[in-house]
Order: structure tokens, then sequence, then C-alpha cells
């Protein structure tokens, strides 16, 4: 008896030891991996190509990385500022909430050229708006229902309102449905075909009257191959059509 517990316990001791190494090479190797990303992020001008770095940051779930980045959080370009912002509140940090929400809402802050500014001639107000712009995509990128009320407002607001309807779908919070429903109704076909769309992601079947309405609705829209808005709205009519059937059938 004294035997076999003498081997049990060495043969626990071995899994242990083995188990210790394993988790001490690969907390190494994230270790690495999160320091390479870092530099890349630091050493990349692009701002979508930052984001893509920042995602593999937060793939990581490691909070280690943030006070290495905490001082870029008060970057003077806000496109990076936002991406660095991302990583913190996609990690679990409020301050990068309320980083992007402050970028959102800055409309008058006096700020250098920064990313994001592809107009011919830097302007102030060319970078104020591409940078609040960015900041409302990178709400939808989080999916944090609590931008749904910061989002709402700025379905009128014609420096961001093209991105808001593709925010709160991505978002997928239902409190978005009644204030989308309502911008079918705007002046702007492309307003009215980007609500539909993120109705659609949204699954809203409630909407599913107001969009049959639209069916002859021929203005043209501006973007995905310069199709009309009743295009937009009997693609939508199909889908929000399936979707219920589905959740009929397993009821």
């Amino acid at each position: 008896m004294t035997l076999n517990n003498d081997r049990r316990i060495a043969r626990q001791i071995r899994l242990a030891v083995v188990a210790l190494l394993v988790s001490t090479f690969a907390w190494g190797q994230q270790s690495r991996t999160a320091s390479e990303l870092i530099q890349q992020f630091k050493s990349t001008p692009i701002f979508w190509e930052q984001f893509e770095i920042a995602e593999k940051i937060v793939a990581l779930h490691d909070r280690s990385v943030l006070p290495r980045i905490e001082s870029w959080l008060g970057d003077d370009d806000r496109h990076l500022r936002g991406n660095v912002a991302f990583v913190f509140a996609s990690l679990g940090d409020d301050r990068g909430f309320q980083v992007i929400v402050d970028i959102l809402r800055d409309t008058k802050g006096d700020r250098p050229p920064g990313q994001g500014n592809a107009t011919a001639g830097w302007s102030l107000r060319g970078q104020i708006r591409t940078d609040r712009y960015y900041a409302a995509h990178l709400l939808g990128d989080l999916r944090d229902p609590r931008a749904v009320p910061i989002l709402v407002p700025l379905l009128k607001d014609p420096d961001v309102n093209y991105i808001v309807p593709w925010s709160l779908g991505e978002i997928g919070d239902t409190p978005a449905i009644p204030p989308l429903i309502e911008t079918l109704d705007d002046e702007n076909p492309d307003m009215r075909a980007l609500a539909i769309y993120a109705l659609e992601k949204l699954k809203a079947k409630e909407a599913l009257p107001r969009i049959r309405a639209m069916v002859n609705d021929n203005e043209r829209i501006h973007f995905d191959g310069l199709g009309t808005v009743a295009e937009a709205a009997r693609a939508a009519i199909v889908e929000l059509a399936r979707s219920r059937q589905q959740v009929d059938s397993t009821k």
C-alpha cells in the first residue's frame, strides 16, 4: 500500500511539474506575442490596420497589456486614441468606453491633423467629422448596449448619421428598433436604406409593415452598387419573414 501511495504521489508531482512548465511556456509565448503586437500597433500609421492589430491584442484576453498602452489614451490623434480605447473597453476597463464617447461628443475641440482625414486639403472641421465618425463606428465594434442611447440622437447628425444605423445593428439591442423605424421616414434615401439594413440585422419583425410599404420607393442610394430603397426593402422582407418562420417553427 505504501509503495502504491508513493508511486501515486510521485506521478501527481510529475503531472504538476509538467502543467507548471506548460503554463510557464504558454505565458512566455503570450507575453512575447503581446509585445510583438504592441510594437506592430505602435508602428502602424493606418488606422484600420491598427484596429486589426487591436483586435488581435484583445483576443489574448491579457489585461497586463493595458499599462503598456495607457499613455495613448490621450494621444492627439483621435483614431489612434480610439483604437487604444477599444482595447481597454474590450478588456473590461471602462475608461476605454468613455474615451470613445468623448471623441464622439467633441464637436469643437482643437486638434492637429490625424488619421482618417482622407479629404484633399486638411481642415479642422473635416478632421473633427472623421474622428467622430470613427468613434461612432468603434461603438458598433464594441457591441456595448450602453452606446444605444448615445447613438440614437445621432441618427440626425450629418457628421455621423450614415454610420449610426450600422453601429446600432451591430450592438443588437432592441431599444434601437423604434428610432430606426422612425428613420424609415428620413428624407435621405441613403438613411432609409441604412435603417432597413439595421432593422434586418436586428431581426425586427415589428418593422415589417413599414418596410413592406417601401417596396415602391425607387429612389436610388449612393452605395451598394447604386441600388434603390425598394430593393433594400424587398431583400429585408424576405429575410425578416424567414427569421419569423424559424422562430415560429421552434415554438
